[in-house]
């Protein structure tokens, strides 16, 4: 199915305060305590584990700017048994799956887990990869139900 434009009307000016809201995520999460190429992975592995072609394409494109090579990029999908992954990075998309995917057998983020996230990451640096999931899931449903055109500049994508 090709779409030309989204389901709904650019969501910033139907609720300007959107904005301000996407702005301090990006602030929080750009604060340096952790690479905004993690983010980007972390971002990417939550488009592709929602189904949503719009975020993939977006992180992606983030990845490929900031120098990410394509085999990296491709083997978001397939990170566990992947060798571009450094430890800390692993345990962050280990995270976001964890946070995303229902555990049958109890808690989605085990203490065991939490434990090999503090091992790489320290306080601020994994209350920022929190967040970081936080912000792309904050988007998530706008992603899913507005569908913005994958690949489109925001100011060209949304339907009039």
């Amino acid at each position: 199915m090709t779409t030309t434009q989204s389901r709904l009307p650019n969501p910033a000016v139907l609720v300007p305060e959107l904005k301000d809201i996407g702005g301090a995520l990006y602030k929080a999460t750009g604060n340096g305590a952790i690479p905004q190429t993690t983010i980007s992975l972390v971002q990417l592995r939550v488009g592709q584990i929602a189904g949503s072609t719009y975020l993939t394409v977006l992180h992606t494109g983030n990845l490929r700017k900031a120098g990410v090579t394509e085999e990296s990029i491709t083997a978001v999908a397939s990170w566990r048994d992947a060798p571009f992954f450094t430890d800390a990075e692993r345990v962050a998309l280990e995270l976001v799956e964890s946070v995303l995917t229902p555990n049958p057998s109890g808690e989605r983020v085990p203490d065991e887990l939490y434990a090999r996230a503090s091992e790489q990451y320290d306080d601020k640096a994994l209350a920022t990869l929190i967040m970081a999931i936080g912000q792309v899931c904050f988007f998530l449903p706008l992603a899913l139900i507005g569908k913005p055109l994958p690949g489109v500049s925001p100011a060209e994508q949304w339907r009039p």
